[in-house]
């Protein structure tokens, strides 16, 4: 026999070896799945915490939701022991107008939004509507719970 039919069985060849360091044509999603659902938890734990602190039992009504805003809203609160809240800050209902129009200087939005007890006088909510003009917030928001009565019969 010749020498150039016999096969030799050395490291000449150009074989891939399985599992070796061929390239990997896979993606592995594991640890990317991971921390997304780390991230998902996060989010789902903080977004509670993202509204205005105060608890108020808001009256119901049928209205939609406002469109959000890009600047954080001012959020006026009305308690049913009378107390007045300026977001998460209890103000003297008697130093409103002042700290209103402070806030309106540094503020873009004149947007403000106003929370208030269902139990609390109608007269009450529109001193305050009327504190709030009068300290440069004119855009005023009613805030409400859903699941109010709809006042329709149907008869469209």
């Amino acid at each position: 026999m010749s020498s150039q039919f016999i096969k030799k069985s050395g490291g000449t060849g150009r074989r891939r070896r399985r599992g070796g360091a061929g390239k990997m044509s896979e993606l592995n999603v594991t640890p990317m799945v991971d921390v997304m659902l780390v991230l998902l938890i996060i989010f789902m734990v903080a977004a509670p915490m993202l509204t205005v602190g105060v608890q108020v039992e808001l009256p119901r009504t049928s209205a939609g939701a406002l469109p959000v805003e890009q600047e954080e809203p001012l959020a006026i609160t009305l308690m049913a022991d009378g107390s007045v809240m300026i977001m998460n800050s209890e103000v003297d209902p008697n130093r409103l107008i002042p700290q209103l129009r402070a806030i309106a200087a540094e503020r873009r939005d004149n947007k403000v939004f106003l929370r208030a007890e269902g139990s609390i006088p109608y007269e009450r909510v529109v001193q305050i509507m009327g504190a709030l003009n009068t300290g440069g917030f004119n855009d005023i928001g009613l805030v409400t719970d859903r699941g109010g009565p709809l006042f329709d019969d149907g008869s469209n």
